[in-house]
């Protein structure tokens, strides 16, 4: 059975080839990818049988590559960290996951499944997943140091990046930091209405109080964020747009 992995993360892609040479499977893996747009192009040329998909990936998630490539065939085995909405969305499905980092047993009993399970079966569970996964787009799940953080997207005023790292910051006056790049969450938040004024900022359009036509938000909690000369138009944009909603 000829199969790609899907992870961002070297560390466990590599600990899964282990494994799958560790319990001696008819599985071969054929390619190892990083993101959604590579997976695509490695699922289209190698035309595999089995995917390991990781749910989250550096430039979407998972429905994003399922999406991309619904008209091939093959069976997926879902890898993903403790997040309560992917698992929701999982487990709604009736869908087998295997949580990082990865047990050898577990694995073992994954692949025994996936192996009983038709494609034709499997799309129709990942499409009730899908459809869970789509309607929390009001919520995010922040993975922090000690814990996971469920962050209400109509209570987060503004995020914040800086070398690596991103600040989350809420409604309430809570702040959370994370280890991602802003990068990492800018497509989920944009359909939360937020707007990118500037490469280290993110803002809720809702909570902006005033603007300065110098480029200078205000927020209602009187913080000012800088808006870029780069990206400026597309910004007031989205601001006047926000206003005549």
């Amino acid at each position: 059975m000829q199969a790609i992995i899907v992870e961002d993360k070297t560390y466990i892609r590599k600990g899964l080839l282990n494994l799958l040479e560790l319990i001696d499977t008819d599985v071969k893996v054929v390619g190892e990818c990083e993101s959604v747009k590579e997976a695509v192009i490695v699922a289209k040329a190698c035309k595999p049988e089995l995917v390991f998909l990781d749910i989250n990936l550096t430039d979407g998630n998972a429905f994003d590559f399922l999406e991309q490539t619904k008209h091939l065939n093959f069976k997926v085995i879902f890898i993903t960290a403790y997040e309560e909405f992917a698992l929701k969305a999982l487990k709604m499905g009736a869908i087998d996951y295997l949580l990082k980092p990865v047990d050898v047993e577990e694995l073992k009993i994954a692949l025994d499944k996936v192996k009983q399970l038709s494609v034709t079966e499997q799309k129709e569970q990942i499409n009730v997943a899908k459809q869970v996964w789509n309607n929390q787009e009001d919520k995010l799940i922040l993975s922090l140091q000690d814990s996971f953080q469920v962050v209400d997207l109509n209570e987060l005023t503004y995020c914040e990046s800086d070398k690596g790292y991103t600040t989350f910051y809420c409604n309430d006056g809570k702040k959370h930091l994370v280890s991602k790049t802003l990068k990492e969450f800018e497509e989920r938040l944009t359909k939360a209405n937020f707007t990118r004024p500037h490469q280290s900022f993110m803002v809720n359009l809702k909570f902006i109080d005033k603007y300065d036509k110098s480029g200078v938000i205000h927020l209602k909690n009187g913080k000012k964020i800088p808006v870029s000369s780069r990206k400026k138009e597309q910004f007031v944009t989205a601001f006047l747009n926000r206003i005549s909603d």
